[in-house]
């Protein structure tokens, strides 16, 4: 089936790549070294990255945070750290 495009979601400043793009297109970190800094790109971290892990946590624990909405799991981890400030781990 060949649809016509929404002309309302056509983007002329910004047109879908063609196969022919594709094929010509070169990868970041292939550009020269003067036009990746230009261009920028992540930087450095602001802050160290957290660490994955699993941990068991009372059920109503949980909960309560969970039913606080998004962002549950960094205010553990900020609890946590509350926690920290006043108590040794050990």
């Amino acid at each position: 089936m060949n649809k016509k495009p929404n002309p309302e979601l056509i983007d002329n400043d910004n047109p879908e790549w063609t196969a022919q793009d594709i094929k010509t297109a070169i990868s970041f970190s292939r550009l020269p070294a003067t036009l990746q800094a230009k261009l920028g790109g992540r930087g450095p971290q602001k802050a160290p990255p957290k660490v994955s892990t699993t941990i068991r946590l009372s059920p109503d624990v949980v909960q309560a945070f969970r039913a606080s909405g998004d962002g549950w799991q960094t205010r553990i981890d900020a609890a946590l750290k509350d926690w920290l400030r006043t108590h040794s781990p050990v």
